[in-house]
């Protein structure tokens, strides 16, 4: 059983700001800033494309209120939704990150210089397979 699952099922215990049948949210333990807080699915699933659309936009209805509690608790310059997938979920637990931002706080994406194709080709390849 993984670390959210036991979370899930409050063998670890966490700092929960909201539960129900079929999602949870908690503080993250290493937060980008405070106020930091991850939705996951209390069943272990790893990746969006696995998620029932019923399932994922309770988890996304969440996420707003999140962030309207965030605006009033931290008064943020803007905030961040993000969620990391395949092998790039080092947790192997699907979780969603929503957290407050600042100008001056330091998180951003890094480029790694390489050309990438933005193309009507490249559009059109992922078009014919959605």
């Amino acid at each position: 059983m993984c670390d959210f699952c036991k979370i899930a099922s409050h063998e670890i215990n966490a700092n929960i700001v909201y539960e129900d049948d079929s999602i949870m949210a908690f503080l993250d333990y290493e937060p980008i800033n405070e106020g930091h807080i991850l939705i996951i699915p209390k069943e272990h699933l790893l990746d969006i494309d696995e998620i029932s659309d019923k399932l994922l936009y309770n988890m996304l209805d969440l996420s707003k209120r999140i962030v309207s509690s965030l605006k009033k608790v931290y008064s943020p310059e803007g905030y961040t939704i993000m969620q990391n997938g395949g092998a790039f979920n080092d947790l192997g637990h699907y979780h969603l990150h929503v957290f407050p931002r600042y100008k001056d706080d330091g998180f951003g994406w890094t480029d790694s210089g390489m050309q990438h194709d933005c193309s009507m080709e490249a559009a059109l390849k992922i078009k014919e397979n959605l």
